[in-house]
């Protein structure tokens, strides 16, 4: 049905393979040298985006050889552990009895269905509303991440990063002795990286899930709000472009909870062994990279013109409408191919395997619209930091590589797949992300 949903919440690390377990040993082998140099040098990536803000005033720079050293000096402190662990802990036990009804995943291959609790909304209005009241009540010191403690902030980073490893390497093992028919390739590294089982869980508490949607998203929102704390304590008062951002990205992921069940019908859910690139993603890509442009305004303060304030929300808000209403119409059509769209009855092309191909509403208009909506929502998240540096721009330049390169993936894999129904699909549909121009 036209692909998988992909988002920054439903993939929110756009790390996805999604390609598959290929079967040749030589790709085995490829695949397992890819993964490791992604296992080095993701990482890597996020602290150098950490000490160009830190040390950099937010400007790009040529690392040195001696720059690794500053990564040493970011070791895990008591601390980090306690922000870490009681964070980890509390959304635990927010999934585990937080209220929440069951809904039922998509078939697995042998026909049967995982049941999963909903309460995310409950889990990031009790979770955020206890930061701010802790904070408001001078329970916790929000600034304790930065300047003069700013080494607080960098063992965070470590803290979450060595244990995004220690527990991918844990699913590992655990994925190959619970669930010993789930695929893998046989390549340790390249197992270590997408996972040895799709639904590892214990009981009825689902790792993937939970690591999917609570600690790290969440962790996204709460990390932008010290930020917020930060900036007020050193310009007494928090700048409109500071607002403009948290608000944008607030919005973004409480309407992911609002409608949480269609997590259910994603690639990751459906389809990704969990392994270190959804782990690391989760907990360590979204909440240390999407908070780039906060970040950047506790330093940069400015103001904005109503009129660029203005357009900036317009932005968002059309970004959001087109990549919520596409997302939530191909939900409802995979669950209902009746249920009209737009007033009127869904159109779609079916192909000899019995899949539907939506070529009604949104999909109608783009094959993936719902990237473009997106890479909207991505500039009008950047653009309150204005141009002073291309650094608050980071999140839209890769995320527009790889959306061009996952439609691109998905087309090859559909046509592979679906043959000449494709090909009547592309001539229904002729744009691929932008109309008229892609």
């Amino acid at each position: 049905m036209n692909g998988d949903e992909t988002s920054i919440t439903a993939n929110p690390r756009g790390l996805s393979h999604g390609t598959g377990h290929v079967s040749e040993p030589r790709s085995h082998f490829l695949g397992g040298l890819l993964s490791l140099v992604g296992i080095i040098v993701l990482p890597l990536i996020v602290y150098y985006l950490w000490f160009c803000l830190r040390d950099h005033d937010g400007n790009l720079f040529v690392p040195e050889p001696g720059d690794l050293g500053l990564i040493l000096q970011t070791m895990p402190t008591v601390t980090s552990v306690l922000i870490f662990s009681g964070w980890m802990l509390l959304h635990a036990v927010l999934q585990i009895v937080g209220p929440g009804r069951w809904h039922e995943g998509t078939p697995l291959a042998d026909g049967t269905r995982l049941s999963y609790r909903m309460n995310g909304m409950f889990a990031f209005w009790v979770s955020l509303g206890a930061l701010v009241l802790a904070v408001y009540m001078k329970w916790l010191d929000p600034t304790i991440l930065f300047y003069p403690n700013a080494s607080e902030y960098g063992s965070l980073i470590t803290t979450v990063n060595i244990f995004a490893f220690g527990f991918s390497l844990f699913l590992s093992f655990f994925g190959k002795w619970k669930y010993p028919n789930d695929k893998r390739t046989g390549n340790f590294f390249y197992d270590y990286f997408l996972g040895t089982s799709l639904n590892p869980r214990i009981g009825s508490f689902d790792f993937k899930f939970f690591m999917e949607s609570r600690p790290g998203l969440i962790g996204w929102v709460a990390i932008n709000f010290v930020l917020a704390v930060e900036q007020s304590n050193r310009e007494h008062g928090i700048t409109l472009p500071m607002y403009l951002v948290f608000a944008f990205q607030f919005m973004y992921v409480a309407d992911y909870f609002w409608h949480e069940p269609a997590i259910l019908t994603t690639w990751d859910i459906k389809h990704e062994n969990f392994g270190w690139m959804l782990v690391w993603g989760d907990l360590v890509w979204v909440p240390f990279t999407y908070t780039l442009q906060a970040y950047y305004l506790v330093e940069h303060g400015h103001t904005l013109s109503w009129w660029g304030a203005a357009g900036i929300v317009a932005l968002n808000l059309l970004g959001f409408m087109i990549f919520r209403g596409s997302n939530w119409q191909k939900h409802c059509f995979r669950l209902d191919p009746t249920k009209p769209i737009w007033g009127r009855p869904a159109e779609y092309i079916r192909t000899q395997y019995g899949s539907l191909l939506l070529v009604s509403g949104w999909w109608g208009i783009a094959r993936h619209l719902n990237y473009l909506g997106d890479l909207m929502m991505a500039l009008a998240w950047c653009l309150p930091c204005l141009f002073g540096s291309p650094l608050p721009y980071f999140y839209f330049a890769y995320f527009l590589i790889l959306l061009i390169h996952r439609e691109r993936r998905d087309h090859n894999m559909c046509h592979d797949k679906y043959g000449a129904d494709w090909e009547t699909y592309c001539q229904r549909v002729r744009w691929r992300i932008l109309p008229y121009v892609y």
